[in-house]
């Protein structure tokens, strides 16, 4: 099966509202806390090794990193982007960058019409952090669809990962009722990776 994202490419990345691209299109945007696996859910899924950054240092991204799909048959005034959100609430960060990019996302969050869908990546191990939660929240808010990317799936067998996944549908589907969608994903053993694909190519229409 052919893979749409295969073409991304780095585009631009915005540390203020004033440099995001054109609200033009369709974005899906990707949050997730530091070292949860992000970079290498993005790589993955665009079948690249180093499209994203893959960095130890929690708050690697300070930015709103916007990867174009260069999907073919696009018109340009209408991309196809994904876009790599900060992670950030980590102690090596400082507290008024946390608040600048708090108030960053939570207005491109509000006023994004563009954004069709968030994918939260979470570390299978450790789902749904207060920062994961946050980020789900923005979401429903706008009434805008959430997949639950439960990563380093590899790190634990089968029936774990099936419990965990369920453990986690539930408290979702509390929390959120059915706005939120979940699964295992492992970008090392391509655990989940067309699932993933299908769901953000669906979100941007590819």
């Amino acid at each position: 099966m052919s893979n749409p994202l295969a073409r991304a490419r780095y585009k631009l990345a915005a540390h203020n509202p004033g440099q995001l691209p054109p609200d033009a299109g369709f974005e899906v945007a990707f949050a997730g806390r530091s070292n949860a696996g992000k970079s290498t859910a993005l790589n993955a899924l665009c079948n690249q090794n180093a499209l994203a950054r893959v960095s130890k240092t929690p708050g690697r991204t300070q930015q709103l990193v916007f990867f174009d799909t260069g999907a073919p048959d696009t018109p340009a005034d209408a991309p196809r982007h994904l876009v790599d959100l900060p992670g950030y609430g980590y102690a090596k960060v400082p507290k008024d960058l946390q608040a600048h990019w708090q108030a960053f996302i939570d207005g491109y969050f509000r006023t994004r019409n563009a954004l069709r869908g968030l994918v939260v990546v979470m570390d299978i191990r450790h789902p749904l952090k207060d920062y994961d939660l946050q980020m789900l929240g923005y979401a429903a808010s706008r009434g805008l669809p959430a997949h639950g990317l439960l990563t380093k799936a590899d790190k634990l067998g089968r029936g774990a990962q099936m419990q965990t996944v369920a453990a986690v549908k539930r408290e979702l589907a509390t929390r959120f009722g059915d706005a939120v969608s979940v699964q295992a994903f492992s970008g090392e053993s391509k655990v989940g990776l067309d699932e993933a694909r299908a769901v953000v190519s669906g979100w941007l229409e590819l």
